[in-house]
């Protein structure tokens, strides 16, 4: 299916949001506010980190975001139960993917078992850049097992370039501007941007750091594959024929979770943006536009934020 123009998404977004069960829609963002205001309050996302072993964090993690996505697929089911037709494969699904995302938070053992024979402090820096890669890996062979285990139609989860117009998406992305220009200004954007700031110990290791950083960024962008895969390519378009749109609103929600370590601001607004992209790509059947759009995003916050911080010195 082509994306021709900005109109035909808006029409997505359109439609989709004549679809919508409003007390269902009500709900579950309320659901999802109030789990942000707990976590911004108490510290849910740290506290989980804070778990000294990997099994327990993994445990954390999994009953966190099998709590909100499950929660948001009872939603709708309860308002809207002619349009939600679970089947023995959809609670499978149900709890692999809380399952495969905790897992790919806590997985960080083994990039660093894979870099531990580098001297110091290349360790470290090989550690960080590998990490989002192997995470990458992982969530692609699992989904992939459970895509051809469920007799789902190829490609996987929205690995589709046929047809595919990537204009629509850059111009998406340039309306995001004066958001992120707002967003930059905030004191707690700039605690957690740019992430590249995290490699600077490299710098008094090597003459050229510049290559090392943009391998950093690139690995980072590597990471927007995973997410988008995850979470528009797995969570819409496998659940899709147990529940139509209706899948949207569960997807936002576990969205939001995972930004529960991210600046305010960024966290409430993910909410929106995983139920605008998760809209897009239910009709087009592909996630390249929504991976235009988070990984734009993503390295626009890391130039924006990289600017403010040269402005303030």
């Amino acid at each position: 299916m082509k994306v021709n123009s900005m109109k035909t998404i808006l029409g997505y977004l359109q439609t989709y949001f004549r679809s919508v069960h409003l007390p269902a829609f009500i709900l579950i963002s309320l659901l999802t506010a109030l789990l942000i205001a707990i976590n911004y309050t108490v510290g849910i996302e740290d506290r989980i980190m804070q778990i000294a072993t990997y099994p327990r964090r993994f445990t954390g993690f999994f009953l966190l975001f099998t709590f909100i996505f499950g929660s948001a697929w009872l939603i709708q089911f309860i308002f809207q139960p002619a349009s939600v037709q679970p089947r023995n494969f959809f609670y499978i699904l149900l709890l692999a993917a809380p399952a495969i995302f905790a897992a790919k938070m806590t997985l960080d053992w083994l990039a660093r078992f894979l870099t531990k024979g580098l001297p110091v402090p290349w360790d470290q820096y090989g550690y960080m850049v590998a990490n989002w890669p192997v995470k990458c890996a992982f969530v692609l062979l699992i989904v992939g097992l459970l895509w051809k285990w469920g007799g789902y139609e190829r490609p996987v989860a929205g690995l589709r370039f046929k047809g595919f117009d990537p204009l629509p998406y850059f111009i998406l992305l340039a309306c995001m501007l004066p958001l992120l220009a707002l967003a930059v200004t905030r004191p707690d954007f700039l605690q957690t941007y740019p992430k590249v700031n995290r490699v600077l110990f490299i710098d008094q290791h090597t003459a050229h750091a510049f290559p090392w950083k943009l391998l950093y960024e690139i690995s980072y962008g590597i990471d927007f594959v995973t997410i988008e895969f995850f979470f528009r390519g797995f969570l819409v378009l496998a659940f899709m024929r147990y529940g139509g749109q209706s899948v949207i609103l569960p997807m936002a929600a576990f969205y939001c979770a995972i930004h529960f370590g991210k600046p305010l601001f960024e966290c409430i607004t993910s909410y929106f943006g995983g139920i605008i992209l998760g809209a897009v790509v239910y009709n087009t059947r592909s996630i390249w536009g929504g991976l235009i759009v988070h990984l734009g995003i993503a390295w626009l916050m890391e130039a924006g934020a990289m600017l403010m911080k040269q402005l303030h010195q």
